[in-house]
């Protein structure tokens, strides 16, 4: 725990030093040097913004990068904020507006989510009387001087420790799966322990919740999509390698011994040219066909190959190698997006990687357009802050409340989620308010008019200020805020004790509005609609097995060229990331509240599209068993297809019932479910697609009985795992098909 404190003061007082060096360098440039209060102004407060109230995840260098972005956005935020001041109901017209843009553009990821407050303030700032557009050339030369100044210090001053990228991550575990592959290509066809242990710990690694914020592929350009698609690929070929079967027993190997053995080195080749490719090694290796990367060929002739004479324990391990294989085609597909971004979209299918033909622009609003509802977690936090900011701007304007965009600073930094938190947060932020203003009335009451005193305490002040108030939390924050704000204000005009009077009065109208909101504007926040989005999703997924059982049992009935697309399966694996990612940022539940595992609840989601889409497609696109459509199930196949479907599908929905329970379903059982191997009572000489379906719905299972874990076990209070899926862009899937 000491060690854990000492490098959260020693990662707080990097950045603390930063944002000193760039808001004192440019406030002390502009006030003492060329006389503009104004400039001083904007510079201290662009700093600030954007370093002490924001919280951009990344190294250093990647904050600057981010920075260095949005400085043309907060030139833009500054302008239309300076001339929106005209008049008070212009100004709350454009917080309305802008507030939620700002709060909205959270859907693109952890950086645009840290840089939204900071962007909010740069806007809050010149909102505010006096209505001074002939000072609009102060404001943005301040401004730009603030953020390149922080730029540079972010960039160059004591640089943090660099991270691990994903793209790296996911090479790891490409590597990794070569060395399975390799291990089960050769006798004795499994593997050692020390490689299942490593297999484990690469597809761990793998998960977001592992990996740094900045570090997730979670914006919403090709690249980043398909990047998150190679850590979710990658860790599906590790699990699909581990839980391989081993050859039937017997003195002869099977007519596809040497077929899987060669579709097992494919698959190691594959991996290790996306491993390559991941990692820019000179001369590595871009698919070498279209849409049939490495083990293609291999898994072509695998599926093809004759099914008599074959027992079903023989016919099952090939279904188990065709998704292995299946598994190894995605991954390196989903490698060359990730590298080559839209190059590479000619290459891939428009299917499962639906958003590689597009432009980033009809990507955004793809990502914008699955949000925009009610049940969108990110809708309703920009709603809850952009009411919330129009509400405080609205009543500073009518009362003239002085220094009102301390109120509106207050609603912004304390309006949370819940109406717990928010109750939380503000009592603490009231009592550090409190003590602060106290300590902050002596000080001007004794030094009175003598700035050159504030002006050589502020520096020391502010490096305390934002070292300790990060790490102790926000009683500590507001309390030396509220000192190091009335140290600048009383540089830039005379003030009394009164000033500490003030603030206290802004942050208690401020944090009233924010309680007020935060009750009014779903207050239980994302824990109650994560509940709602899994339970939704499960039902979906429910859904498309029961259609695609009924699909592949039909007999001629359906379009064999025209899989189904399981749109409502699509759109609801939208909302549920986005709920999932929103858990992540809101506290733990409390003590006694079982923790769920939402990724498998995800994974399980995935599962579903990609399995019913594999076992469904046309045997023109080779993905594919190619006598799916060729022969009819025996009765007792289709009979037990149904069967296991109905299974999967009812356990689906109990699931569903214990993540979101009604009042005749609270007591749902959960209980892992061990699946038999149906396939076993089925007569030989069933097509070979009949084994893919049964080994597909035999994973779900396995998937299912990982969540059922979750839902039965001890409680804890932890926050655990909620947010695990933040970085995983495949959520996504097929918003642009509905």
């Amino acid at each position: 725990m000491a060690t854990n404190g000492a490098a959260a003061y020693a990662g707080a007082a990097r950045r603390s030093l930063r944002v000193t060096l760039a808001a004192g360098t440019g406030f002390f440039l502009f006030l003492y040097g060329f006389g503009s209060t104004v400039a001083a102004t904007y510079a201290l407060f662009a700093a600030v913004s954007l370093a002490g109230l924001s919280r951009i995840p990344g190294t250093g260098r990647q904050r600057a990068g981010m920075v260095l972005r949005l400085i043309p956005a907060a030139w833009l935020l500054v302008v239309v904020g300076t001339f929106l001041a005209v008049r008070t109901w212009t100004a709350v017209a454009g917080m309305l507006v802008i507030g939620f843009a700002l709060a909205f553009v959270a859907v693109g990821g952890p950086r645009p989510a840290g840089a939204a407050p900071g962007l909010q303030l740069l806007y809050i700032l010149p909102s505010f009387p006096p209505y001074a557009p002939d000072t609009l050339g102060e404001r943005l030369v301040g401004t730009t001087t603030g953020l390149l100044l922080l730029v540079l210090a972010e960039a160059f001053v004591l640089p943090d420790p660099p991270t691990v990228p994903y793209r790296e991550l996911a090479a790891r575990a490409a590597v990794v799966a070569e060395r399975c592959a390799g291990e089960l290509a050769r006798a004795p066809y499994a593997l050692s322990p020390g490689t299942g242990a490593a297999a484990g710990a690469a597809g761990e690694a793998l998960r977001p919740s592992n990996v740094p914020e900045a570090e997730r592929p979670a914006g919403a350009g090709v690249r980043a999509r398909g990047l998150g698609h190679t850590g979710l690929a990658a860790r599906t070929l590790l699990n699909r390698l581990v839980r391989l079967p081993a050859p039937p027993p017997g003195p002869e190997p099977d007519r596809d011994h040497e077929a899987a053995l060669a579709l097992l080195n494919a698959v190691a080749r594959s991996a290790a040219d996306t491993a390559a490719l991941l990692r820019g090694a000179p001369g590595a290796r871009e698919p070498r066909e279209p849409w049939h990367p490495g083990p293609g060929p291999e898994r072509a002739r695998l599926a093809a190959g004759p099914t008599e004479g074959l027992g079903p324990a023989a016919l099952r391990r090939r279904a188990d190698l065709l998704e292995v294989a299946d598994a190894a085609l995605v991954l390196a597909a989903a490698a060359a997006l990730a590298v080559r971004g839209r190059e590479a979209a000619p290459d891939v299918p428009s299917g499962r990687f639906w958003y590689a033909r597009m432009w980033a622009p009809r990507l955004w609003w793809v990502r914008l357009m699955g949000n925009a509802g009610s049940r969108s977690v990110f809708f309703q936090n920009a709603v809850r802050t952009s009411l919330a900011l129009a509400a405080a701007r609205a009543v500073a304007g009518l009362d003239t409340l002085p220094h009102g965009f301390w109120a509106m600073l207050a609603t912004l930094t304390l309006t949370r989620t819940t109406l717990e938190a928010t109750r939380s947060s503000i009592r603490q932020a009231l009592t550090g308010t409190l003590i602060g203003a106290l300590a902050t009335a002596g000080i001007l009451a004794l030094v009175g008019t003598h700035t050159t005193v504030y002006a050589v305490v502020l520096l020391p002040l502010m490096l305390f200020t934002f070292t300790v108030g990060p790490v102790k939390g926000i009683g500590w924050s507001q309390a030396l805020f509220t000192m190091t704000v009335a140290l600048v204000f009383a540089q830039l005009a005379p003030a009394t004790w009164r000033l500490a009077e003030v603030r206290l009065l802004d942050v208690l109208i401020g944090s009233a509005i924010g309680a007020v909101f935060g009750l009014l504007a779903w207050p239980r926040g994302a824990r109650q609609e994560v509940r709602r989005a899994g339970a939704a999703l499960l039902r979906s997924a429910a859904e498309a097995v029961v259609t695609t059982t009924a699909a592949l049992t039909a007999e001629g009935v359906r379009d064999a060229d025209v899989p189904p697309e399981h749109k409502s399966l699509r759109h609801s694996l939208v909302l549920a990331e986005s709920a999932f990612a929103q858990l992540q940022s809101e506290p733990g539940p409390v003590r006694g509240r079982r923790l769920l595992d939402w990724q498998s609840v995800l994974l399980a989601g995935h599962h579903t599209l990609w399995g019913a889409g594999r076992v469904l497609a046309p045997p023109a696109s080779g993905r594919g068993p190619a006598d799916l459509h060729a022969l009819p199930l025996e009765p007792a196949a289709a009979a037990e297809l149904i069967r296991l479907g109905d299974r999967v599908a009812g356990r689906m929905l109990m699931l569903s019932a214990v993540l979101d329970p009604i009042e005749d379903s609270r007591q749902a059982p959960a209980a892992p479910y061990a699946y038999d191997g149906g396939a076993g009572t089925v007569p030989a000489g069933e097509p070979s697609g009949f084994y893919a379906a049964d080994a597909w719905l035999a994973s779900l299972l396995a998937d299912l009985d990982r969540i059922a874990d979750s839902t039965t076990g001890p409680a804890t209070a932890g926050a655990g795992d909620a947010g695990g899926v933040t970085g995983v862009t495949g959520g996504d899937l097929g918003r642009a098909g509905r």
